[in-house]
């Protein structure tokens, strides 16, 4: 990407879709506060899950891609969505006894804490085939996907142009209409 195509805070100001040659996995998770009055109960996770994921970005063979930090609905919930480059990768770090997840989950099962219901937790692993996934940012910093190491910025023009384009469908019947055309697709 040329350096005249960003704005001196980082915008990419064009319209451009992330590209990757390999699979991925989008990991959210995260927790809601369900009684803000104990906060013996939430306030261990509210700290331990950012020193996880510097923990995370700090390792380079992690597997970790990328992260953004999720707030809301309203401020009892908090979370995560996080790239990685395999599910094994995830579960390797979810699993090691020596890293900072595996002590806190098993402290919050056996202090209690999943019983009470004051801190719900949660999360959702999906696995995404290199071809099964498509992006688009206009006059965005890099975000998302298009954020994680190992991913193209590239213009969203041609084939690129729409989503079932950039998904790779030979038959779209779309074509390359103007941008004001297919908005709803984007």
């Amino acid at each position: 990407m040329q350096a005249q195509d960003h704005s001196a805070d980082g915008v990419n100001e064009r319209k451009v879709t992330a590209e990757r040659d390999e699979g991925f996995v989008v990991f959210h998770i995260g927790m809601r506060i369900n009684a803000l009055w104990k906060i013996h109960r939430w306030l261990p996770l509210v700290f331990v899950a950012p020193r996880m994921v510097r923990e995370l970005v700090g390792d380079s063979e992690s597997g970790l891609l990328g992260n953004r930090t999720v707030v809301g609905p309203g401020i009892r919930n908090i979370g995560f969505v996080q790239y990685w480059e395999s599910f094994d990768a995830l579960e390797a770090y979810a699993r090691d006894s020596d890293r900072l997840h595996f002590p806190a989950w098993q402290e919050y099962y056996e202090d209690g804490i999943n019983t009470d219901a004051s801190v719900g937790i949660w999360h959702e692993t999906y696995l995404v085939d290199a071809d099964g996934f498509e992006t688009i940012y206009n006059n965005m910093p890099a975000h998302g996907l298009a954020a994680c190491d190992g991913t193209k910025i590239v213009s969203a023009t041609a084939r690129r142009k729409t989503a079932a384009g950039r998904l790779g469908d030979a038959d779209d019947s779309f074509g390359d209409t103007s941008d004001s055309s297919r908005t709803a697709s984007q």
